[in-house]
């Protein structure tokens, strides 16, 4: 992905999308169905009926950008299978390996847990 971050958000729509749609219509799924603000920069994730295509669409700060993928062999996973029609949230790194095939993606969390400070804390004795 050009010039995205790990503090970048990813969201996945929880069901297929006709990806027929460009930046208008998926824009606004993001707006209207999933209740996001498309300008705040995170990347949406869009998968059709027949998973061997998908589409992103993100603000990169001058303009929306639609990426598109086509799967040659395979297909990709169904995350509306895990999020039951939810929008589901992935990593960049689950986007990532989403976007290269991966079927373990929809299947299992691969999202590391969340950082917590106070748990890396160590006590000293006085």
């Amino acid at each position: 992905m050009i010039g995205l971050t790990r503090a970048v958000r990813v969201f996945a729509y929880g069901v297929p999308v006709d990806l027929r749609k460009g930046y208008n219509g998926l824009s606004a799924l993001v707006e209207q169905e999933m209740k996001h603000r498309l300008l705040d920069g995170d990347v949406y994730l869009f998968l059709g009926r027949k998973p061997r295509r998908a589409k992103v669409l993100y603000f990169d700060g001058t303009g929306l950008c639609l990426l598109a993928k086509r799967l040659e062999r395979g297909r990709f996973a169904r995350p509306w299978e895990r999020s039951r029609g939810a929008v589901l949230s992935l990593t960049l790194s689950e986007l990532a390996l989403f976007l290269e095939g991966s079927e373990l993606i929809g299947r299992k969390s691969l999202a590391p847990p969340t950082f917590d400070e106070k748990s890396l804390a160590v006590k000293i004795p006085i």
